[in-house]
């Protein structure tokens, strides 16, 4: 049976390993904060090229825990891409500050810098809020258009989070991906590029100052050197020692032959799939994609075409069939005037086909054979 995402095929590569990890921190009983913990966020940030890494409970925890270490609040605006999962603009909406939704390149599915910029623009003329934040995410696995998102940023004095919730693994020439931000995240979530066996998430950063304010904020606003004086309000995030675990091996097959494999599994999707009537994923030179999701875009038909995949087996998903600011819990907010006629689109028409490093060859080409002669 075809699996959306194999997670079976992957433990069963590295079963003795993963085996071996978890049994050690049960028989040292160093469930919270075990030594392995550290040791996980020295090589994810020597993966990613930052100075720090601090691992979290989960991915949004983690873009929380960045905009805190901003202050962000009230009065704020944070612009963030319409066509993402919820994380991205739930986080500076729980924190008090407004979302400000911007359309997406329909070819990439990330943020258009250019409509990031009107975006900018249309609140300062507005004169409500305060231009604080951008979080770009990297979705399906590729990076945003750093290379103009940047110089944005800089010209109108923004932070930048790099949401790479789907993007570890990511790069554009060789620079990876969680290392564009000012302060970057990522998930671990199960189904992502590099993924536990539950929730974790992990903070990447430069700045000392904000590293040591991010640890705090993980473990209630902890003093550094006196865990039971609580300096700040902080929030319980920390990665567990066992999820510690499972990720140290996972990140050694990442880098030797997953991320590899992904990209070989697109190729032989692009190849396939170029001439069908389907628009495939577009990468610009220089920019590596970590394929969290590989996602055509069906411009009539997208139900029908999933409905027959479904009944010969064939499992497929739509990430994702609402807007950032059509979501019910903007629905009473000014989001819901935001101009994202790109999105909209998106989600009329956008499909996901089974991605792993699993795949076999003779199975995408069975896959990728299914979808075109539902389209001719």
């Amino acid at each position: 049976m075809i699996q959306f995402r194999d997670l079976g095929a992957q433990y069963q590569a590295m079963k003795e390993d993963i085996d071996a990890g978890i049994q050690n921190v049960i028989s040292t009983s160093h469930f919270i904060s075990g030594p392995q913990v550290r040791m996980l966020e020295e090589k994810l940030a020597e993966y990613v090229g930052v100075r720090h890494c601090i691992t979290c409970a989960n991915g949004t925890d983690a873009i929380k825990l960045g905009l805190m270490a901003w202050k962000i609040g009230p009065g704020d605006a944070v612009f963030v891409p319409d066509f993402t999962f919820f994380s991205s603009g739930e986080c500076p909406a729980d924190l008090g500050a407004r979302p400000v939704f911007v359309d997406v390149d329909d070819r990439t599915y990330n943020m258009d810098p250019q409509k990031l910029e009107q975006a900018i623009i249309n609140i300062i003329e507005e004169g409500k809020n305060i231009p604080r934040a951008v979080v770009a995410v990297d979705l399906f696995g590729l990076p945003a258009d750093y290379d103009r998102i940047k110089p944005i940023c800089r010209k109108y004095n923004l932070l930048l989070l790099e949401d790479g919730a789907q993007g570890f693994g990511g790069s554009i020439r060789g620079k990876k991906a969680c290392g564009f931000g000012d302060i970057s995240t990522t998930s671990f979530f199960p189904a992502k590029p590099l993924g536990c066996y539950g929730d974790g998430g992990a903070i990447f950063t430069d700045d000392d100052d904000w590293a040591a304010l991010i640890h705090s904020y993980c473990v209630h606003g902890k003093n550094k050197e006196d865990k039971y004086n609580n300096v700040r309000i902080g929030m319980n995030s920390r990665l567990d020692t066992i999820q510690a675990a499972v990720l140290l091996t996972k990140l050694r097959a990442f880098q030797e032959y997953e991320l590899e494999a992904v990209n070989r599994v697109a190729s032989l999707y692009n190849e396939m799939l170029r001439d069908s009537g389907a628009l495939v994923p577009e990468i610009n030179d220089g920019f590596v994609s970590s394929w969290a999701q590989y996602t055509i875009q069906i411009k009539n038909g997208r139900d029908y075409v999933q409905e027959k995949l479904r009944e010969v087996g064939i499992p497929s998903m739509v990430y994702y069939p609402k807007p950032m600011h059509l979501q019910g819990a903007f629905s009473e907010t000014v989001s819901v005037f935001a101009d994202c006629k790109v999105s909209e689109r998106l989600c009329k028409t956008v499909l996901s086909l089974p991605m792993h490093p699993y795949l076999e060859n003779e199975t995408v080409r069975t896959i990728a054979s299914v979808v075109k002669s539902l389209l001719q």
